[in-house]
């Protein structure tokens, strides 16, 4: 899915809201600032695999689509925190139903696995 179907206004909504989430790591970068701001080494920390340039990417694209505030404070070295903006925490409160929906699915899974 391309980045410019999140501003077209002819697509519904859901595909809008999932042009915003597309990706591997944007889902769980809303949940893990749901906790609180925090830089970019604690997420790299707590997400294993995420290379610094795909944070990077990522966080630019969640910060230019609203989601994420970033914020340079100016002491040495530079030090940059991000955190969940209205629109961001909106977004996360909207996915948390389809989150326990997914659990639910997970559950059923395992449960069909497990009666073979």
């Amino acid at each position: 899915m391309t980045r410019s179907r999140a501003q077209d206004p002819t697509v519904c909504g859901v595909t809008a809201a999932i042009a915003v989430i597309d990706g591997k790591w944007k889902t769980a970068l809303l949940w893990l600032l749901e906790a609180g701001p925090q830089r970019p080494g604690e997420l790299r920390r707590q997400l294993p695999g995420l290379s610094e340039k795909v944070l990077t990417q990522a966080l630019r694209e969640m910060e230019t689509d609203g989601l994420v505030n970033r914020e340079v404070h100016d002491v040495l070295p530079l030090k940059t925190v991000y955190s969940l903006t209205a629109f961001g925490r909106e977004l996360s409160e909207a996915l948390a139903p389809l989150s326990d929906w997914g659990y639910r699915r997970l559950e059923k899974l395992a449960g069909t696995q497990s009666a073979s």
